[in-house]
């Protein structure tokens, strides 16, 4: 079924006779836009048979260094072993602690536990989603070794008075960027200002290959070569080995579709741009009896967000999931429980109640469409079936 298929449907008051097909991400419409490019890619690779690193994840890597602003790049196998990697290479360990938000996806907690370290969870700027730095310093304790900011949704974290706090605890700070590849804070990329970033390569990502994938980018040196060891099993040379690492490896196929995908991501994000622009003005018109129901995302003046999700805050939140659905309109819930009422960290003693905003944000949040390929019709229905539901 094609995206703009009309699907024949029971008609309700108020209902379009007609719906139309929205998926929340198309990535067949961006492959047949760029098909040719990519199987003429992926049959290099094959051709040459060099699978694993070698010249196309080094070029990969060179450019992914260049877009973000850093001197070093590091290809891994996803975004979630690129912080495991990070973690590891810096020395954190059981008993460590490790600050970081509550309202992110499970990578970002999961890693610090994967190293035997302690994930605390602090809450969220309500306007930004993004870790609150005005929480961090009294979360610190003797034990922390390292904060984790998530560049959520596309929009760097506050950053200045994160490292300002680091800087003046001897903290590393590893930036979350696994969803603001080519975002900016005052200028700086993804991923420049901290310690390290990390990058995800999931194909739903603005930069997604046919897989799994992900990158590290730093400026420090020593940290890379140590990196660039862990992710061949702590080798180097080849059977000598320093470390007890993983096997981060980037596969050559995927950086192969990455390369082709890259030159075509500043237009792509400033497609998702133009797109949320286009929201902000439809919702901005929706104002019943003097106030604002549909809460569009709040861009620090500070930022530039390349949009990995539009979300919106609205109330009875479930129920327009379900109205937009039944119209055939794509729509996600990130996230639907914050990471310290997740089952697995029970043991980290945390209650309802505990962190309030990102507790608030779980139950009102919902991502709509904003990938490149929406067309103005899709846009137009998208954004009538919200504010039709408000009334």
């Amino acid at each position: 079924m094609s995206r703009l298929t009309a699907l024949p449907a029971t008609r309700t008051a108020g209902e379009p006779t007609t719906k139309m097909h929205v998926p929340l991400l198309d990535l067949k419409a961006q492959y047949a836009s760029i098909r040719d490019e990519v199987l003429a890619a992926v049959a290099e690779v094959l051709e040459s048979q060099c699978c694993i690193n070698g010249p196309k994840v080094a070029e990969l890597e060179e450019k992914i260094a260049a877009l973000s602003g850093c001197r070093f790049a590091l290809g891994v196998s996803s975004g979630t072993d690129a912080i495991l990697n990070c973690l590891m290479s810096l020395d954190i360990c059981p008993g460590d602690e490790v600050i970081t938000t509550s309202f992110t996806f499970f990578a970002t907690a999961g890693g610090i536990v994967r190293v035997g370290a302690k994930p605390v969870f602090v809450d969220i700027d309500p306007d930004t989603y993004n870790i609150d730095p005005a929480l961090i310093e009294a979360a610190i304790t003797e034990k922390t070794k390292a904060i984790i900011p998530v560049h959520l949704f596309g929009q760097m974290a506050d950053m200045d008075p994160i490292m300002e706090i680091a800087d003046r605890h001897g903290l590393a700070v590893i930036e979350d960027a696994a969803q603001s590849i080519g975002s900016t804070y005052k200028g700086s990329k993804a991923g420049s200002i901290g310690t390290v970033g990390c990058l995800s390569f999931f194909p739903s990502k603005n930069l997604g290959c046919a897989g799994d994938g992900g990158m590290i980018v730093t400026n420090n040196e020593r940290l890379y070569e140590r990196m660039k060891m862990m992710r061949n099993h702590g080798a180097g040379p080849k059977y000598y080995h320093k470390y007890v690492g993983g096997n981060f490896r980037l596969d050559a196929i995927q950086a192969a579709i990455l390369l082709v995908k890259l030159e075509y991501l500043n237009d792509w994000s400033e497609a998702r741009r133009r797109t949320a622009a286009y929201y902000n003005e439809k919702f901005r018109r929706t104002v019943p009896r003097g106030r604002t129901v549909i809460k569009t995302p709040f861009i620090n003046p500070d930022c530039i967000s390349v949009y990995n999700q539009y979300v919106i805050r609205v109330p009875n939140r479930d129920e327009l999931a379900a109205h937009l659905r039944e119209r055939g309109i794509g729509c996600e819930i990130y996230y639907p429980l914050p990471m310290h009422l997740q089952e697995c960290f029970e043991y980290l003693g945390y209650r309802q109640g505990d962190l309030p905003e990102s507790e608030k944000a779980a139950k009102e949040v919902l991502a709509i469409p904003v990938y490149p390929e929406l067309t103005e019709q899709m846009k137009e229905y998208t954004s009538e079936a919200i504010t039709e539901f408000y009334g």
